[in-house]
């Protein structure tokens, strides 16, 4: 019988949370007045160039909104506004042989993000973000780029998403 008591208990407290808005299921908490969001263009300021990187991390970050949280996009004026720019997208050694040959590199893409509550201002926050990937050396950075960028990109919307909506 207490089996019973507790699994009623626990459902109807996850129904108590997911109603009054402020959690939901998918990790999220976003306040319920929060309505609408503007993900804005990530402007590509690290000095070696991947000319599809902003576009690529831009709308990773986009379908991410769309699909985990319940806000409209907008193009402008949002109540959550999300701005960033890419500073870093840089290439080093990460493991070295005896010879002093690199063994493996290290791709590490930088972001910096600008998050902005019109509604609540005291969760506004400007921080940078960075991920990496390694690959094996006898590989070009041509030949692995957009895999890795794939990678990091995903590790970066994941980090920047539970910082902007998650509270994580």
């Amino acid at each position: 019988m207490k089996r019973i008591d507790r699994l009623i208990l626990i459902l109807l407290a996850s129904f108590v949370l997911n109603a009054c808005g402020i959690y939901s299921f998918s990790g999220t908490s976003i306040q319920p007045d929060v309505k609408t969001v503007t993900l804005d263009y990530f402007e590509y300021k690290a000095l070696r160039v991947n000319p599809s990187l902003s576009n690529d991390l831009t709308e990773a970050l986009r379908n991410e909104f769309r699909k985990m949280t319940r806000l409209e996009q907008v193009e402008m004026d949002g109540d959550i506004q999300i701005s960033g720019e890419i500073t870093g997208y840089d290439v080093r050694a990460s493991a070295v042989t005896s010879d002093e040959v690199a063994a493996q590199n290290r791709l590490t893409v930088t972001v910096k993000i600008t998050f902005k509550n019109k509604l609540y201002p005291e969760e506004d926050f400007e921080k940078s973000f960075s991920q990496y990937a390694d690959y094996d050396s006898t590989n070009s950075l041509d030949a692995v780029e957009s895999g890795l960028c794939a990678e990091i990109n995903k590790k970066l919307i994941e980090d920047i998403f539970n910082a902007t909506v998650a509270n994580w």
